[in-house]
């Protein structure tokens, strides 16, 4: 049994961590939340005060935090993890972050001789409970053997994309991706049933056809046709517009700092901020279908 800090249990987090501590490990679980805290207990983690009592006696460290702020944070300086971690241990931040900060946290954690990998995750909140994530990790190849040890119990799919920051890369650019991906199939939905073929129809013919995508067949934004699909659920988030916005602006600060051309993601970024301006991104990322038909 190997002794776990697990630092940020929200959406995400809450359920890795209780995946780890049924496969057997000791898992210490600390959020801001109280009741965060209460329910990994309830799920077998034992409960710290703190981020400080988290890491009594931790080999591993897994953080799973909202911004670079927050990672930047809990990691450096002298009250940071890094500074009060054992000598040795192995460090997992699973945060989506921006690249330029994980790599300043990566090589201040291997300065002081620790192994650290970024390792972001795809898959939302059923697949984080499930433990069917998949993880995009960035960091030497030592430090990533190590930490798939654990991040198999929490996800299917691991990838290792390189050296340190390498997996925020991969996360931000996959991202991208689907919020583009997400965009087009919500217009081609709402331009078919205004054309007046029904989303059924539609789906049937275009799932086989050229225009499949993952958006379509696993994650209708079309209500009807995919029977888990959030649209089916009012647009209940499973991922949320307002995590699908984060990851397009990280998306686009990237690409302005390598000058690279991303005229897609920026307008996705746009349709996704008049989500955000119209109070509506707690919906899924999906939920942009209301956007695009008018009905927001």
């Amino acid at each position: 049994m190997t002794i776990i800090a697990f630092i940020g249990l929200g959406n995400m987090g809450g359920g890795m961590a209780a995946n780890l501590a049924r496969a057997g490990h000791g898992v210490r679980a600390f959020d801001l939340s109280q009741d965060a805290v209460n329910k990994a207990a309830l799920a077998g983690c034992v409960a710290a005060s703190s981020t400080l009592d988290a890491l009594k006696d931790a080999e591993v460290v897994i953080t799973m935090l909202p911004a670079g702020g927050h990672v930047c944070g809990i990691y450096l300086g002298s009250d940071g993890i890094i500074e009060n971690i054992q000598s040795g241990a192995l460090l997992i931040d699973c945060s989506t972050i921006d690249i330029d900060s994980a790599r300043a946290v990566i090589d201040a954690a291997q300065a002081k001789g620790h192994d650290m990998v970024d390792a972001p995750v795809s898959g939302g909140v059923a697949a984080a409970a499930a433990g069917t994530l998949t993880f995009m990790v960035g960091g030497t190849k030592p430090a990533f053997s190590k930490a798939k040890t654990y991040l198999a119990h929490m996800g299917k799919n691991i990838f290792h994309a390189g050296a340190a920051g390498n997996g925020q890369v991969a996360k931000v650019c996959n991202n991208m991706l689907l919020g583009i991906h997400m965009i087009g199939t919500c217009e081609a939905f709402a331009l078919a049933e205004k054309l007046g073929l029904d989303a059924q129809t539609f789906y049937d013919i275009s799932s086989t056809a050229s225009g499949q995508n993952w958006s379509m067949t696993s994650y209708c934004p079309a209500p009807g046709p995919v029977a888990n699909a959030p649209s089916n659920n009012d647009y209940k988030a499973g991922f949320s517009a307002a995590m699908m916005l984060k990851d397009l602006r990280l998306a686009g600060e990237a690409a302005s700092a390598a000058k690279a051309a991303t005229p897609l993601g920026a307008q996705a970024e746009a349709l996704y901020a008049l989500m955000e301006a119209s109070g509506k991104d707690d919906l899924d990322f999906s939920g942009i279908m209301k956007l695009i038909n008018g009905t927001l």
